[in-house]
C-alpha cells in the first residue's frame, strides 16, 4: 500500500493511498500528486538505504511519497 503525504504545520497530512494492484487507485493518487507538484511542491520517496530520491512521477511500488515546499532563502 502506497501513501502520499504532504508535510505541513500539523506535521503531515495524508492526501491519498493506493495499491500497486489497483490501477484506478494509482491513477487517482497520480492526479493528486501532479496537482501538488503543479502548485510548487517537491516530492521524494524514501529508499531502503535511508536516503530519499526526488521523484517527478508517482512510483507505483513506493510505500511512501513525501511532498514538501521548497526551502526558501538565498
Amino acid at each position: 500500500m502506497g501513501r502520499l503525504i504532504r508535510l505541513d504545520r500539523t506535521g503531515h497530512t495524508t492526501l491519498t493511498e493506493w495499491s500497486a494492484t489497483d490501477p484506478e487507485a494509482h491513477e487517482t493518487a497520480a492526479a493528486a500528486f501532479r496537482r501538488e507538484l503543479d502548485s510548487g511542491m517537491l516530492a521524494s520517496a524514501p529508499q531502503a538505504d535511508g536516503t530519499a530520491e526526488v521523484v517527478r512521477e508517482l512510483p507505483v511500488d513506493a510505500e511512501l511519497v513525501v511532498l514538501r515546499r521548497p526551502i526558501a532563502g538565498g
